[in-house]
């Protein structure tokens, strides 16, 4: 008779339920979709600036759309790569060894030919994009990719070299979202996502730090931790997020004949002139919420994602959809015709 085989134990103690199916769509980690919002950020402020001229909306939400899935597919299909690298550390973090690959969930060769796929259709789906635009939005997609690539094979083990090419992908997306629709984005975006994108990635070490307990455990899981300290990480996680702050508020402030809204005037007064705000400046309390609720819960370390916390703490959550929604009527308000 036949020794029947028995599934390793380690791994079967920590495989969630589901099967292959639901595990590569947890592979492909469709809840960080959300970072491909800095996709739409160029294409919104340019129709708030009139910079968009007669494009049609309908290309306009065609461009941009197919332009949101090529980055949010080229992540997902990184991620599955980074995965495959990372499998036998993941498997000593107390959360991340439940994850497809580290759990035995999906096997390492269906994981390799899934994530190939996702790369190459994310690549395919910009053939939609406008020919004069497709080259340089299908040349960022490929920046992106490359730049996650390089972080995945040794990037990530050189602190703060580290967080520098994660905050890359975020302002590569920004620039891609600009070149789907033909616009420049102006510097204060650019700085804007850069402090954001790097307030968030020291953010994810800090938290990781504090979650998992002890410098040891997070070296376990994370090489680069044994270069970063608490004191240290702490600071720049403040640095990063005021320097946000700043910029975002220097933004706003930089709109302010744009945004100002009257809403009386005296009698005889020239027009534009009387009592009223820049309406921009209503964003900034949310965003200040926000901000600075991520940084108390990261310190808590009630969370080691940035992410996972903005997807499920309420009051983050709030800010955010404060922030999102006013932002969305002040645009309104301000491209309205007069």
């Amino acid at each position: 008779m036949h020794e029947q085989s028995t599934p390793n134990p380690d791994l079967s103690a920590h495989q969630p339920e589901g099967g292959l199916v639901n595990g590569l769509i947890r592979l492909a980690r469709p809840h960080q979709w959300t970072k491909g919002i800095f996709v739409l950020i160029g294409p919104l402020f340019a129709i708030a600036d009139g910079k968009l001229g007669d494009m049609p909306r309908t290309e306009l939400g065609l461009t941009t759309g197919l332009t949101f899935l090529g980055f949010c597919l080229a992540a997902s299909g990184c991620y599955v790569f980074n995965d495959l690298a990372d499998v036998e550390r993941d498997r000593a973090h107390p959360r991340k060894k439940r994850r497809p690959l580290a759990s035995g969930q999906v096997p390492v060769g269906t994981a390799k030919i899934f994530g190939i796929f996702l790369l190459l259709a994310s690549l395919a789906s910009v053939l939609g994009v406008p020919a004069e635009l497709r080259f340089w939005v299908l040349g960022l997609i490929i920046l992106y990719i490359i730049n996650v690539m390089l972080y995945s094979s040794g990037l990530k083990h050189i602190v703060i070299i580290d967080v520098l090419s994660l905050s890359s992908g975020f302002v590569i997306r920004v620039l891609g979202g600009c070149a789907a629709v033909g616009v420049t984005p102006s510097t204060w975006l650019l700085n804007a996502t850069l402090f954001l994108s790097m307030f968030l990635a020291f953010g994810k070490r800090l938290g990781e730090r504090r979650h998992m307990g002890s410098d040891e455990a997070a070296t376990a899981a994370r090489d680069v931790q044994a270069h970063y300290t608490d004191q240290m990480l702490r600071m720049f996680v403040v640095v990063t997020g005021v320097a946000t702050l700043l910029t975002y508020t220097g933004y706003v402030q930089s709109q302010e004949i744009d945004y100002l809204y009257t809403f009386a005037s005296r009698a005889g007064s020239p027009a534009g002139e009387g009592f009223g705000m820049n309406l921009l400046w209503v964003t900034v309390a949310p965003a200040t919420l926000a901000l600075l609720r991520t940084i108390t819960l990261l310190m808590r370390g009630r969370y080691d994602d940035p992410t996972e916390l903005a997807l499920r703490d309420n009051m983050v959550r709030l800010a955010g959809l404060i922030f999102v929604a006013t932002t969305v009527i002040v645009i309104w308000i301000h491209t309205k015709p007069a």
